[in-house]
């Protein structure tokens, strides 16, 4: 039995680590894809995960599935193709800190993946059933997931979805909203940043939240806001939680991805509709997830930089105590 399986990109990222005087880049390959990064969160912490996709049979598509074996994350749903090459994507950051994606991906291994490849008795197996969009630029991954999606929901999975916009990868950025909105119609869970609801909506994340719920059968949204942390809501409650003070970022790749991961570990816990959670449940979660992702933008890469569950609890209870300090000395003079 399988708590949550995933369908989607797997990938190099190469990441830029410093420039050569003419302004090239040196970079560090990691593993990673959305998906792949949103599993690892899961697996760390203890579900049992799986990802179906595809991967070119070559080194980095070796070594991509040896990654995935070795951070507990079931990979007999992936197909090793032999006539295309394993997708790289490749980030480089500007003046300011920001970063900007380039992909080898034409096309890709991950954008070849057909329906009938799919092994659908893994969707079966599963509780829950996760999607992004890089699977739906381009054909036949794009039918693969539409079908994969109404399987699950026929099957009644729970459905997790996070748009995850990567412009350079769209044909128009019209056929990019056209998709990332069909992925809001079938989802019940959604992971989504503020910079997606504004380029779907125009909104801010308070009004973009409520907008999601009103508009598409959604019953939990949740909207990252970066460093500034997440707003969550669903039809029982909403607020905001701040992101992690005094963290040295060294690389943000992925980090939306473990938050999401993360979320979905936490929400599984509770054994409860989403829909149903308060929002004192809501704000545990939104704290471990902002939590764990924000330690992960510590360490570089995406599956690589998810922290132990041991590092995110310690934390929490450490900003719980700075916000509260008498709690502590409390606990002490209960316990002698």
């Amino acid at each position: 039995m399988l708590d949550v399986v995933a369908l989607g990109e797997l990938l190099i990222d190469f990441t830029c680590v410093s420039t050569d005087p003419d302004g090239y880049p040196t970079m560090v390959a990691h593993p990673g894809g959305a998906p792949a990064n949103f599993l690892a969160a899961l697996s760390k912490f203890g579900a049992k995960t799986a990802l179906l996709g595809k991967v070119g049979a070559d080194a980095f598509g070796k070594m991509l599935i040896s990654t995935l074996h070795h951070a507990g994350i079931e990979t007999r749903g992936l197909i090793t193709a032999d006539d295309v090459f394993t997708t790289l994507a490749f980030v480089t950051l500007d003046e300011t800190g920001n970063r900007a994606f380039s992909f080898s991906r034409k096309p890709g291994a991950d954008t070849c993946i057909a329906y009938e490849e799919l092994n659908l008795r893994m969707i079966e197996e599963a509780r829950v059933f996760h999607f992004g969009t890089l699977s739906l630029t381009d054909e036949p991954a794009r039918t693969a997931t539409y079908r994969a999606v109404d399987y699950a929901k026929s099957h009644g999975k729970l459905i997790t979805y996070d748009p995850n916009l990567r412009k350079p990868l769209w044909k128009d950025l019209n056929t990019a909203k056209e998709q990332m909105l069909w992925g809001l119609t079938r989802a019940d869970v959604v992971k989504i940043s503020d910079e997606e609801v504004t380029f779907l909506f125009g909104l801010g994340a308070e009004e973009g939240a409520d907008y999601i719920l009103k508009h598409f059968g959604v019953k939990l949204v949740f909207v990252t806001c970066g460093a500034a942390g997440c707003y969550f809501k669903n039809a029982a409650a909403s607020g905001m939680v701040p992101g992690l003070d005094n963290i040295r970022a060294t690389d943000t790749t992925g980090a939306g991805d473990i938050f999401g991961g993360s979320a979905v570990w936490k929400l599984l816990q509770t054994g409860k509709s989403p829909e149903r959670l308060s929002e004192e449940e809501l704000r545990e979660i939104v704290t471990f997830a902002c939590t764990s992702a924000g330690l992960s933008v510590t360490k570089p890469g995406g599956i690589s930089s998810v922290p132990e569950y041991a590092q995110v609890t310690e934390r929490m209870e450490a900003e719980r105590n700075v916000q509260n300090p008498l709690s502590g000395k409390e606990n002490v003079s209960e316990d002698f």
